[in-house]
């Protein structure tokens, strides 16, 4: 099994994308709902973060407001790094249970939705492929406004503190240009998804495994003999 990863900016439809893979049946991993999983009510990161950030942070119900979080770790890079230390191991750890689960069910590949994949960096060495979302300025800018109520200011902000749009499809494989409809969208999405489908890289992912599995039982074994533990 091999791992693909989509990214881009904020806003720019990595979702659409994504949505498109699920529905051609190909088994999709999104770091941004197991986010919102991790800091769910009763959840440890949940009671972490009203310890440091308060009942502010708590809609009327009492679940976490991410837009109302988000305003404040935005400017403080201190209190950004809390959250972080709190939300991303958990994330992490989860993420690596799914991609666990489909390589023992067999899976030839698995996408994941990895918003932040270039600026964080942790996972980037373990993707075979990255797809980057992409579209054009005002519509990104348009389109963070609605989603999450910003100003143009607001929005243009939280957009440059991110890594250029530009910077990120020349470290991809693929680009898709979501600033068109839907159909031109899907159709560069069903290419990519040919593309995979085709490849035979999980062979040699399988391969490896396969190895290093046969080299450790041996090495048990050889150590087993030679101290008597068997």
């Amino acid at each position: 099994m091999f791992l693909v990863a989509v990214t881009g900016g904020i806003a720019t439809g990595k979702s659409t994308v994504t949505k498109i893979f699920r529905e051609n049946g190909v088994p999709v991993i999104d770091a941004d709902l197991i986010a919102r999983q991790v800091v769910e009510i009763g959840q440890p990161a949940y009671r972490e973060i009203v310890e440091i950030f308060g009942d502010d942070v708590l809609k009327e119900n009492g679940e976490i407001n991410r837009d109302a979080l988000g305003k404040i770790v935005f400017n403080n890079r201190e209190l950004r790094g809390k959250l972080n230390q709190i939300t991303h191991p958990r994330i992490h750890r989860r993420i690596f249970m799914e991609v666990i689960q489909n390589l023992l069910s067999g899976k030839k590949y698995v996408v994941m939705d990895l918003p932040l994949l270039f600026e964080t960096g942790i996972l980037i060495d373990f993707i075979y492929k990255i797809i980057t979302v992409t579209c054009n300025d005002d519509l990104q800018t348009q389109r963070l406004m609605k989603r999450s109520n910003l100003t143009e200011e607001e929005a243009r902000k939280r957009i440059e503190s991110q890594m250029p749009l530009e910077l990120k499809c020349q470290k991809s494989h693929f680009v898709i240009e979501n600033s068109g409809d839907y159909s031109a969208t899907e159709s560069a999405t069903l290419n990519i998804l040919s593309v995979l489908n085709a490849s035979k890289h999980h062979w040699r992912v399988r391969a490896y495994l396969l190895l290093g599995c046969s080299i450790l039982i041996a090495s048990l074994v050889y150590l087993g003999k030679v101290f008597n533990l068997f």
